[in-house]
């Protein structure tokens, strides 16, 4: 359980790694855009306890998520996969075997990317064009290689820390308090209390005026840039 709560410190730790803040090359966060919009996301990357009744609740609340999966996690679980495209849920890429990015060559990055879409096209038949970093590490050669693949790496503003077993109580307070517009939430498919708090939260932001989208719908089409929090907004003409 302590070797289980490293790894998933750091997964939830994410770590910028190299260049200065004036020349990074960076994820997505969040987005500015007109509007009151958030989306929810969940990494799968170990387990499978919760992923169909997470469908379920979301389907119950006409919800769209982002799941980021792991390609061995696909592997293990072709019929969840195909369960999440069947309920309209956008089913993205967090690498195929869950490295260290920062760590690996540009061919060796291009490689996780490639295999990890390559599985899940193969069941869905979409090829995923979001990417998140493993253990939320990266550094400029990471995302310049995403983003050559012509794959928008995405990161998160708000961490329900989930993974920890905190209550539902408390994810919920975590999530409703740190949302603002644009933002995106990070959940895990395998949670001990998410799917407890997963229906509270969407009835606390869908009160509160936000719209709920899956990640894609979120980001800015056209031309747009990245400040040094890792917001997208449109680029100035």
């Amino acid at each position: 359980m302590l070797a289980v709560a490293l790894i998933l410190t750091v997964v939830n730790a994410p770590a910028v790694v190299g260049a200065s803040a004036a020349k990074r090359s960076l994820p997505v966060y969040s987005v500015e855009r007109d509007g009151k919009y958030v989306s929810l996301s969940f990494d799968a990357a170990w387990g499978n306890e919760d992923t169909e009744e997470l469908i379920k609740i979301l389907d119950s609340y006409n919800v769209k998520a982002t799941f980021f999966l792991v390609g061995e996690w696909v592997d293990k679980y072709p019929e969840s996969v195909k369960q999440l495209a069947d309920a309209g849920m956008e089913v993205m890429n967090h690498s195929d075997t869950h490295p260290h990015m920062a760590k690996l060559s540009p061919d060796e990055i291009a490689a996780e990317v490639n295999a990890c879409s390559d599985k899940i096209e193969a069941l869905t038949g979409t090829r995923p064009t979001l990417f998140r970093c493993p253990y939320g590490e990266y550094d400029d050669r990471v995302i310049d290689t995403v983003n050559a693949l012509g794959v928008t790496a995405v990161q998160w503003d708000v961490d329900s820390l989930d993974w920890k077993g905190l209550d539902a109580s408390e994810i919920s307070r975590r999530v409703t308090e740190g949302v603002k517009p644009g933002s995106i939430v990070l959940f895990h498919n395998a949670a001990e209390h998410t799917p407890e708090a997963l229906p509270g939260i969407i009835e606390a932001l869908l009160a509160d005026g936000y719209t709920i989208v899956p990640i894609g719908e979120l980001l800015l089409s056209g031309e747009y840039e990245i400040d040094h929090t890792g917001r997208q907004f449109k680029a100035v003409q």
